[in-house]
């Protein structure tokens, strides 16, 4: 059944990791997708590719989210690429999914890199949000993946965890805000994920042991895994749903 036939979807950060997952996911349920990416083009017109070769529609956009310049830019492709393919320049589900990480200890992070991760993970979602929203239909939802680090304590990356709960706060007055619209905001908060990101350590004996261990399932988080739960939060079936933060952890440190 393509629960989502007829919608239209823009995920961030769906070229790789787990916006690739999500990209193919909504597809897969009949939704036309806008694949937003960085600087990896080829990674997107590969997701594209994958994704009209079963059959699904989609689309890639490119657009740099270090400024408020690049979310307009990205809403501004995504109007005129929707008026050409689509006809009209309006979509149902935004998932906010475009992220960075810091690999820098508390002691070591600078100046530079604490606005760099802000800018990307809080500054970029509010104002593509707050640009969306005259072509966000009323009815549809927004997904923001947060992270399973603003209930599991990880000192060592705490300027991503801040910008992690800063979403997570973000997810809760934005879901207020919209509820009249009938719009549904929740967040989606992944833990260990096997993605390109994690591959230099996770891929290894130790890693995966490690990563395995903190799940109550004994293993490590796939994409898919929360792919089909932000396709459950894009349907209706989740209708009754808002502001919410959705653990996604497997279970870590229960």
């Amino acid at each position: 059944m393509k629960r989502l036939k007829g919608k239209i979807a823009l995920v961030t950060g769906g070229s790789r990791g787990i916006g690739r997952g999500i990209a193919l996911r909504l597809a897969e349920d009949g939704a036309l997708v806008a694949v937003h990416y960085g600087n990896r083009s080829d990674a997107a017109d590969d997701v594209v590719r994958i994704i009209e070769e079963q059959g699904g529609q989609a689309i890639a956009i490119g657009a740099g989210l270090e400024t408020v310049a690049g979310a307009k830019q990205l809403i501004q492709s995504l109007e005129e690429a929707l008026l050409h393919h689509a006809g009209e320049a309006r979509f149902d589900i935004l998932v906010n999914n475009a992220g960075i990480g810091t690999s820098k200890s508390f002691e070591e992070t600078t100046e530079e890199a604490f606005d760099e991760v802000f800018a990307v993970n809080v500054k970029a979602p509010f104002f593509l949000v707050q640009q969306a929203l005259p072509m966000l239909r009323s009815g549809g939802c927004i997904i923001n993946i947060s992270s399973g680090v603003t209930r599991i304590a990880y000192p060592h990356i705490m300027a991503y965890n801040l910008t992690k709960g800063a979403i997570n706060t973000f997810t809760l007055h934005l879901a207020q805000l919209l509820g009249p619209r009938g719009i549904t905001v929740n967040a989606v908060l992944p833990g260990i994920v096997d993605t390109d990101v994690n591959a230099s350590w996770l891929h290894t004996p130790e890693g995966q042991k490690h990563a395995s261990e903190m799940s109550a399932f004994g293993r490590v988080g796939q994409p898919s895994d929360i792919a089909d739960i932000v396709a459950f939060l894009s349907s209706s079936d989740s209708r009754w749903i808002t502001g919410q933060m959705v653990d996604a952890t497997g279970g870590s440190h229960l």
